[in-house]
């Protein structure tokens, strides 16, 4: 009782401080909605539920139904690609590449969401290290999962503020909070940022084992995900492997489960996730930026998202990942030709933020930038050939190795990360839409499109 008394208050507390770096509810207790971080952080009990109030913010909503949660972000980054086709509703202004202003949705929210996250994540870091009454060992798992969230959406920050770490520009990064405060830190250089990312996920992943109470929270094989992402990223590709490999154990075959690819991608208990965030019925997000509520068009939804036709004719007929259909019955080149049944859409259905297939091509990647090709064809095939039994060996090498390891990661990550985009801006490759695209653009590799600008409320904030 008491446990879940705690976790209420926690989580009215987080959620009703939406903006700066403000830590006051940790000082003196005040009446209506303050509470001791003597109780907070008395038990390990208590500090669990902060970090579950934490997890939970992760879905909040702070401006509307495009600026909600960190799904969105991700959801924003897959229609700014090439293979997925927005209605001009919710996300249509990302779809158009319209979104480069600093007082802008975009902008504002995908820099208030992770600071209000590394916010308490260092409340959180700083309440469990003065504790007296947690144990060692519990201080590290809290430690861990708190430094592996923080180094986790400075990551976000740094892709969609900066601009990517192979680009031979050097703009102004974020600036980097490790202790609460409310005063404004200055911004940083890209080897500041990404050192802070690096030493906070590699601290965690010493601090962590596997165990943890459910998917929504973090172990070590998330940790090393995180960090998979971010050296692929970098282009340290050992670095990558190695933290890739472990995350999903290193055979893929024993990760991969091509029949449930067409369950609708809304169950936390799918083998194939790692992390994800998770729906209920008294904490749902609703339609609030939920991927499934833009590309179900079944269920009562916003039936906003089309699949553009060029991307669907990389699939094969027995690909398990190809359920594409003319639901509208639209003539040929029509933008709303093509839609999707990948994702089905409820009040409750969970949204998966990483899946061991995505690791799988991390490796394979790595694999092929560090001269094993033989290896990165193998890693490459056991997804091909798990999603399609029809798929013939890959007989692919040098640059066609990597166009098939890209495409791939495409085919099957689509509408999930933003991954098309995430590909062209680390790799500097640019983006160009042909097809059916409602809106056709072509991007070039370090066009200021692929970076946001800094809030004009981070500024004005500076004055």
């Amino acid at each position: 009782m008491i446990q879940s008394i705690i976790k209420a208050i926690i989580l009215i507390i987080l959620s009703s401080s939406l903006l700066g770096c403000s830590s006051d509810f940790l000082d003196e207790p005040q009446p209506k909605d303050s509470i001791s971080p003597d109780i907070v952080f008395g038990s390990k009990e208590g500090a669990t539920s902060f970090l579950s109030g934490i997890l939970r913010l992760q879905r909040m909503s702070m401006i509307n139904d495009e600026a909600s949660g960190l799904h969105s972000i991700l959801f924003a980054r897959s229609v700014k690609g090439a293979d997925l086709i927005q209605k001009q509703i919710w996300f249509g202004d990302d779809y158009d590449h319209q979104v480069y202003v600093s007082t802008g949705t975009r902008a504002v929210f995908s820099w208030r969401l992770p600071y209000k996250i590394i916010d308490q994540v260092n409340n959180l870091i700083q309440g469990v290290k003065a504790s007296t009454k947690i144990s060692s060992e519990d201080k590290n798992t809290l430690i861990g999962q708190a430094l592996a969230l923080r180094g986790y959406y400075y990551f976000q920050l740094a892709i969609e503020f900066g601009d990517a770490y192979l680009s031979p520009e050097h703009s102004n990064f974020p600036p980097i909070y490790t202790e609460p405060t409310a005063t404004p830190a200055p911004f940083t250089t890209k080897e500041e940022f990404f050192s802070r990312i690096v030493t906070d996920l590699e601290e965690a992943t010493t601090l962590l084992d596997e165990k943890r109470e459910n998917k929504s929270y973090i172990n070590k094989a998330v940790a090393q995900a995180f960090l998979a992402q971010v050296y692929q990223y970098m282009g340290k590709w050992e670095l990558a492997q190695k933290n890739a490999a472990a995350a999903y154990g290193g055979h893929p075959l024993e990760v991969l489960r091509a029949e449930d690819y067409n369950k609708g991608f809304a169950s936390i208990q799918a083998a194939e996730w790692l992390w994800a965030l998770p729906q209920s019925a008294d904490q749902t997000v609703y339609y609030r930026s939920h991927p499934h509520a833009m590309m179900d068009h079944v269920a009562v939804a916003y039936h906003g998202t089309f699949i553009n036709d060029a991307f669907v004719q990389q699939f094969s007929a027995t690909d398990v990942r190809n359920l594409f259909s003319n639901f509208y019955e639209k003539p040929a080149g029509d933008w709303q030709e093509y839609i999707t049944s990948k994702f089905t859409f409820t009040f409750e259905s969970d949204i998966p933020i990483l899946r061991y297939p995505e690791l799988i091509l991390i490796d394979a990647e790595a694999a092929y930038h560090l001269g094993d090709e033989t290896n990165a064809r193998k890693l490459l095939d056991d997804i091909r050939r798990n999603r399609d039994t029809a798929a013939q060996a890959t007989t692919a090498s040098g640059t066609d190795l990597l166009e098939a390891i890209l495409l791939e990661r495409r085919k099957e990550l689509y509408g999930e990360c933003g991954v098309e985009w995430f590909d062209a801006k680390r790799l500097l490759r640019g983006i160009t839409r042909t097809g059916n695209h409602r809106t056709k653009l072509s991007i070039a590799p370090l066009d200021k499109r692929f970076q946001l600008p800094i809030p004009q409320e981070e500024l004005d904030a500076r004055k």
